[in-house]
């Protein structure tokens, strides 16, 4: 057999415990996982994502869903399941894109395609030379609240439209200098092909000590941060709210172009996706961090995530000096791989997530691929997904079609895990042409062949267990030294899947050479000999 190339593939001792959750992009099918790749818990939908998922503070599943199957146009909404795939709220708005976000009052943000006309495009200034059809498509944000006789109502709405500036069309009421007016949009620029998709926003965050929302836009490679303490009326105006600002943009950053404060230097996003708030209690808390897909990026096309400091006090105002590029002039960390760009591909879509550890949690879409990467850029976990357009592959096969645009790591001290049971099940990916199809592994006590063998740095073992017992999994060396304990726990009847990275109990790689791996359950044992090839 040859090497493996679907499930985890790299799990190191400095990689963060927890349970991973994503929702690959072909499949009707949300998955959580264990860091050795196991199945903890599965949500059916009967649509598509469009395009993540969130595990809430209850248990609960919120996924956005498509309602066609091209899930870029935005055409969908959301759904809520409990734990155990019971279906309790679904919305759809007929516009919904890319993201929504969770409120801590149980509502839901959704980014909504705002279709403008042609002849209001006019009529707000927009250049008959950037439109290109019938529309213009821009940006609505929209609050929704369950209730008890419709699946849901919008309570709150902020639109693009309401906050433009355009120095094109002097007889128009919005015409102004744009440099001018760093909190109001600039109808007529954007950076990448936006005639008819003026801003392709694709994410949405909320601070909920500031009450504040971030969206990316990708055409115009920046992100906007917008007060949400307004009411609706106010969020169409220019006064209200906390800040004073009604719905104008507080904080921009990622290309001062967009507002006339710089030039293509001082550019520093490239058609990027998620923005987001580290969380409070995590390495960078208030920091934003940002997937930059780096398309035209002046010395190349290559992802990167970075982290930058928004200049903001502890009320949430942010600082800004007329006529200038919003602070600061640079991201504080960035991550990018120098090593196998195959690796890490992300033309569009994407996502990261700061973990507990310092960690940074990478989805890279177009492969399918999540990994954990340490500060210093040290890759500790690699998982690619094995569900792709066709069904789920078997180890070995080559993953194609096996895209996922966003994952999730929940410790097992978080609020919506600490109840459920975490048992992990088989992996997701299909092992038969591992095992002799001669041995009915449920029927009884079985260790399989580690795979692959010989192997370098990683090897995995299945096994399984007819009944429940105490188990042990160690490796020794030809002298009958223990060089690691890989399991050493009650586990319940089942297929277990274990990795092992090669390295000592100690954390000290294994040097090359024969290895025994001796699996023992109650009054059962086996061995399985393995070769180490440095």
């Amino acid at each position: 057999m040859g090497q493996n190339t679907v499930g985890v593939l790299v799990n190191q001792p400095g990689s963060q415990l927890g349970y991973t959750l994503f929702s690959p992009k072909k499949s009707n099918e949300t998955f959580l996982i264990d860091n050795q790749g196991r199945l903890v818990n599965q949500w059916s939908s009967s649509h598509l994502p469009s395009l993540t998922a969130y595990l809430l503070e209850d248990g609960s599943l919120l996924r956005a869903s498509a309602l066609v199957s091209d899930t870029s146009e935005g055409n969908g909404g959301f759904e809520k399941f409990t734990w155990d795939g019971e279906l309790t709220w679904e919305f759809y708005s007929g516009h919904q894109h890319h993201d929504i976000a969770p409120l801590p009052n149980g509502n839901v943000l959704m980014v909504v395609n705002d279709i403008i006309p042609v002849e209001e495009a006019l009529a707000n200034g927009r250049d008959p030379e950037r439109i290109d059809g019938t529309s213009v498509r821009s940006l609505s944000i929209l609050e929704i609240q369950q209730t008890e006789t419709y699946s849901g109502e919008i309570v709150w709405a902020w639109h693009a439209r309401d906050h433009l500036v355009q120095n094109y069309d002097i007889n128009k009421t919005n015409y102004g200098e744009v440099s001018a007016h760093p909190e109001l949009i600039d109808f007529n620029y954007y950076s990448r092909d936006g005639r008819s998709d003026w801003l392709h926003t694709n994410s949405i965050a909320y601070h909920p000590e500031f009450d504040q929302i971030v969206v990316s836009n990708r055409t115009t490679c920046d992100l906007w941060i917008i007060d949400h303490s307004t009411t609706s009326l106010e969020a169409a105006s220019h006064t209200g709210g906390n800040r004073n600002k009604g719905g104008d943009l507080l904080y921009r950053w990622g290309n001062p172009q967009s507002y006339r404060a710089g030039t293509s230097d001082d550019q520093t996003f490239f058609a990027q996706h998620d923005a987001y708030w580290i969380a409070p209690g995590l390495p960078g808390a208030g920091h934003l961090m940002i997937f930059n897909n780096g398309l035209d990026r002046p010395e190349g096309n290559y992802p990167s995530l970075d982290e930058f400091i928004p200049p903001v006090d502890s009320l949430g105002n942010y600082s800004y000096t007329t006529g200038s590029p919003f602070a600061p002039q640079a991201s504080i960390w960035s991550y990018f791989s120098n090593h196998d760009s195959s690796q890490f591909i992300a033309p569009n879509f994407g996502g990261s997530q700061r973990l507990q550890n310092g960690n940074t949690l990478i989805c890279s879409p177009h492969n399918g691929r999540l990994f954990e990467v340490t500060h210093d850029g040290e890759i500790v976990w690699v998982y690619v997904n094995p569900v792709t357009a066709s069904g789920i592959l078997e180890q070995g096969s080559e993953p194609v079609q096996n895209e996922v645009i966003r994952c999730y790591r929940y410790t097992a001290d978080y609020p919506g895990l600490i109840d459920k049971d975490l048992t992990p099940g088989a992996p997701i990916e299909i092992y038969s042409l591992a095992i002799p199809e001669d041995v009915q592994r449920l029927s009884g006590f079985y260790l399989g062949e580690n795979y692959p063998n010989p192997f370098n740095p990683q090897t995995s073992f299945e096994y399984s267990l007819a009944e429940g017992s105490a188990v042990q999994l160690r490796i020794y060396d030809m002298l009958g030294r223990n060089m690691a304990t890989l399991v050493d726990q009650y586990q319940t009847a089942g297929i277990y899947l274990i990795h092992w990275d090669s390295r000592e109990s100690s954390g000290r790689p294994a040097a090359s050479g024969l290895y025994y791996c001796k699996l023992s359950a109650g009054k059962n044992s086996a061995i399985q000999k393995m070769v180490l090839m440095r």
